[in-house]
């Protein structure tokens, strides 16, 4: 019983042993760079060129759109600020659209886009599940647009977008449309063009590859300033040696995970459905927060009212359980979610959130031996939460 059950995959998954097999020759064996003419770097070369040929076939995109990066943070910070910059140095549009509930790399770079450089921000507004409709993006686009930012799916409550009916919009009005899929991309095929967009992120970390490694798709045509500038690697977009370990790792999880996702969805949904039922049934005072049926398949996210989520995390923890009270990267915050903020619900809610997200390891048991041990937990955050 002392066994710990790991369900934050949102946050990160562990490195699938066939990704770690196949990175482990490029640290010591074939270690050159890249960028130099001899063997050692076209065995490198060829290694990265193989990894964004692999990457781009799965998104039905050309090796030339695929730009590795960091993260998939920093992918969102080169799509929005590089097409932002683009295109007021073109057409002078200043006006930026995206959505309240977007992850901080996304939002966070908008605000500085703002405050810094004079860009105007706009906020579509969300319905009570997190979803940005298209009509809306439709009544605020202008001539002036420069990019509009919808993120796929939701890395707090697990909501799908309807991406490809909102990059329709934007394309016929011919403004440049990105999308956040760091979280979609480890659990549903993505099709660049079935989806309609110009830019979109990717994270490695988040389907069994290493951290540390990104990538950013870029249609081919749209215009991108670079925001790290030095050599030519990444076709002039983003200089840097490039990690070759790292970038064979994520061409390898991005292969398996949308060679597997199907297989994944059959495992993981049922086990989601049952653990919102249960949790629902079980607790008092709780609400599932994101859309009931428009969500990632391994993903359930709750409400919880009357006590604190760290609290409750922490009393997880001690019992074996590795959960999350939304983003991995606002853990410590005392302060309610702005996602959970944006679909309207009291501080009093907002700040017992609880977020579980399973994966390919999840086992069924693992389910009912949380399903049992969450409720007296629940009451012990309350009872603690009323001191």
């Amino acid at each position: 019983m002392n066994e710990k059950v790991y369900l934050d995959y949102a946050a990160t998954t562990p490195v699938d042993v066939r990704v770690l097999a196949a990175m482990q020759p490029y640290f010591s064996q074939f270690f050159g760079n890249p960028s130099s003419i001899h063997t050692f770097g076209q065995q490198a070369e060829a290694a990265v060129e193989q990894a964004r040929t692999t990457i781009a076939q799965a998104l039905g995109a050309q090796p030339h759109e695929v730009i590795f990066t960091a993260c998939g943070s920093e992918s969102d910070n080169l799509a929005l600020r590089g097409a932002a910059f683009a295109a007021r140095q073109q057409c002078k549009a200043n006006h930026i659209l995206i959505s309240p509930v977007e992850h901080h790399a996304v939002s966070r770079t908008a605000r500085q886009l703002a405050d810094v450089f004079g860009l105007e921000v706009e906020y579509l507004p969300v319905d009570a599940f997190g979803r940005v409709a298209p009509e809306n993006v439709a009544a605020r686009l202008r001539s002036d647009t420069a990019l509009v930012s919808v993120m796929a799916a939701n890395n707090e409550i697990g909501t799908l977008n309807p991406i490809a009916a909102i990059g329709d919009l934007c394309q016929a009005r011919g403004v440049p449309f990105h999308t956040d899929a760091v979280q979609y991309a480890a659990h549903l095929p993505i099709d660049v063009d079935a989806l309609n967009v110009d830019l979109l992120s990717l994270g490695a970390h988040k389907f069994y590859g290493p951290k540390g490694i990104g990538a950013l798709y870029v249609r081919a045509g749209t215009p991108l300033l670079p925001m790290q500038t030095g050599g030519s690697q990444e076709y002039d977009l983003r200089a840097g040696t490039q990690n070759v370990p790292y970038i064979v790792g994520m061409g390898r999880a991005f292969a398996l995970v949308q060679e597997e996702h199907a297989q994944r969805t059959a495992q993981l949904q049922p086990l989601r459905d049952y653990l919102i039922e249960q949790v629902l049934e079980r607790i008092p005072d709780a609400r599932l927060t994101g859309h009931p049926t428009e969500r990632l398949p391994n993903h359930a996210s709750f409400v919880l009212r009357g006590l604190d989520g760290h609290t409750l995390l922490t009393l997880l923890d001690m019992a074996g359980f590795a959960c999350s009270s939304g983003s991995a990267c606002k853990t410590g915050n005392p302060e309610p979610s702005e996602v959970l903020l944006a679909l309207g619900l009291s501080r009093e809610w907002a700040l017992g959130s609880l977020r579980i997200t399973l994966g390919k390891d999840t086992r069924p048991q693992d389910i009912e031996r949380f399903i049992e041990t969450l409720p007296p937990l629940v009451v012990r955050a309350r009872q603690l939460a009323t001191r």
